[in-house]
């Protein structure tokens, strides 16, 4: 085989193309998730935290209508 064999059997040969456009849409399909991962991250930690800062408030409540601190609500023996 010649060099100009070679060369032609390079520009005509395409078995590999299929798999490289997979590996690429692979990629990209994993950074879409990634970049949709790190948005809704950041909603699900505020929506924990406005959760988190009701339950707190709301025990506070509980606990000073008793009489009683928030700690000591809890019944003895658990």
């Amino acid at each position: 085989m010649t060099f100009r064999g070679l060369l032609r059997n390079i520009r005509t040969e395409d078995s590999g193309q299929d798999l490289a456009e997979y590996c690429l849409l692979t990629a990209l399909l994993a950074l879409v998730a990634a970049g949709i991962f790190v948005q809704a991250s950041g909603g699900i930690q505020a929506l924990w935290g406005t959760a988190n800062a009701s339950l707190i408030a709301g025990n506070s409540a509980t606990a000073s209508q008793a009489g009683t601190p928030a700690s000591a609500s809890a019944p003895a023996g658990r």
